[in-house]
């Protein structure tokens, strides 16, 4: 087994039966959404659902006011600017005197004062969000980030832009007006942003619109990423939560190619060798050297350099270290565990690689490891206790329910 890889499943992650984005986002088969808009063209659906369970006007209290959150998990703007970090943060009293705390009553004076209030990667700091936000990202292949945005009464926070990531706008609370143009840079990368563009956005901004809308609780609108949109809050507070999905691009992989082409060049000693003295330019070297850099994309293995890109753009599920604790001094043969889930995790021949680092493995195991590929739940005697403890030490591995 030692060339083979296999990738240990997130529990769920091939559940059959439809996913949140048919039953919760569009309304549409995952096959259908890809063929007619994904990365393509714009979607508007009405009253796809109830999303009180993931965010709600108590919830940006509860952040804003309880939660002792930091910059950068807010950030607020009004008419188009970003406010200073330095108008909303302040210390947090003795034993929290570092000044990058929200200070909820500055806050409250600049959203009465038309302040839009931006929570930033809500996937990190609200447990119905995370969860969410998981799901999504396990049914798309493509990492999810979340962000609310709370607006004051007919108050806008940004002007006309667009993102470099696509999105699916979930309307909480309130109503907004979107007015949204095709784009100036169709499917922009992460480093292309719309200030590289800011004229022709502009200028764009001041033709017939592709979508003139309100969308009211429960509408849903998604993006492909370089679509241009702005937002204005109607008669009352408008919430709503904006999924971002990061893209993995073509571009992407070429990056991964690059980057094994040349680790397997740094290994060819004619590449190291030095150019010879009085060339008169490179031309002649430069032709030995495509013909080698093209040799060494075509034999490049991409595998391992993508998934270890795609485990840093994530994070695993939250794991609580006293029930972790509990689980190792409790370990016996009967005691149920499961992989944690989001881990990315992969068994490449004797070698488990994760999100929290890599386990190498003596063959005797291997067995076992591959029974966690369909996520299920097992018992530490099925499994080899000796090789439970291991993984719930790493936190690989959980207690579940029996």
């Amino acid at each position: 087994m030692s060339a083979s890889r296999t990738e240990l499943q997130d529990p769920g992650a091939a559940t059959a039966g439809p996913g949140v984005l048919e039953t919760r986002l569009t309304g549409l088969r995952r096959e259908d959404f890809a063929r007619d808009f994904w990365a393509h063209t714009a979607l508007l659906t009405r009253r796809a659902g109830d999303f009180s369970d993931l965010f709600s006007a108590d919830a940006v209290d509860e952040l804003v006011s309880r939660r002792g959150l930091r910059t950068p998990f807010l950030r607020a703007a009004k008419n188009g600017s970003t406010l200073a970090e330095s108008a909303f943060t302040s210390s947090g009293g003795v034993g929290a005197t570092i000044s990058d705390q929200l200070d909820d009553t500055a806050l409250w004076r600049e959203f009465a004062d038309g302040a839009t209030l931006v929570l930033q990667a809500l996937q990190r700091t609200w447990g119905p969000v995370a969860e969410f936000s998981a799901g999504l990202s396990t049914e798309l292949g493509h990492p999810v980030q979340a962000n609310a945005y709370v607006t004051p009464p007919q108050s806008r926070g940004f002007d006309d832009h667009y993102d470099v990531h696509d999105v699916f706008v979930l309307q909480i609370e309130g109503a907004k007006r979107w007015i949204v143009h095709r784009p100036v840079h169709p499917d922009p990368l992460r480093d292309q942003p719309w200030t590289d563009h800011r004229s022709a956005v502009a200028e764009a901004a001041k033709g017939e619109p592709h979508i003139d809308t309100v969308l009211e609780p429960g509408d849903v609108l998604y993006l492909p990423r370089g679509w241009l949109h702005a937002a204005e809050a109607q008669g009352e507070v408008s919430i709503h939560l904006t999924l971002g999905i990061h893209s993995w691009t073509r571009y992407e992989l070429a990056e991964q190619l690059a980057q094994a082409a040349l680790a397997a060049l740094r290994d060819d000693p004619r590449m190291r060798g030095s150019l010879p003295l009085g060339v008169d330019g490179p031309a002649g070297e430069m032709d030995m050297v495509r013909e080698h850099l093209v040799a060494a994309v075509a034999k490049a293995d991409t595998t391992a350099l993508f998934h270890r890109a795609r485990r840093g753009q994530g994070r695993p599920a939250p794991l609580g270290p006293l029930a972790q604790l509990a689980a190792v001094d409790g370990l016996g043969p009967a005691m149920p565990v499961r992989l944690r889930e989001s881990l990315e995790a992969r068994l490449e021949g004797s070698r488990l690689t994760t999100r929290v680092g890599w386990l190498d493995f003596p063959e005797k195991d291997l067995p076992s490891l591959t029974r966690l590929l369909d996520g299920e739940v097992r018992t530490a005697g099925d499994l080899g206790v000796g090789l439970v403890g291991r993984l719930l030490h790493a936190g690989v591995v959980v207690p579940a329910a029996p």
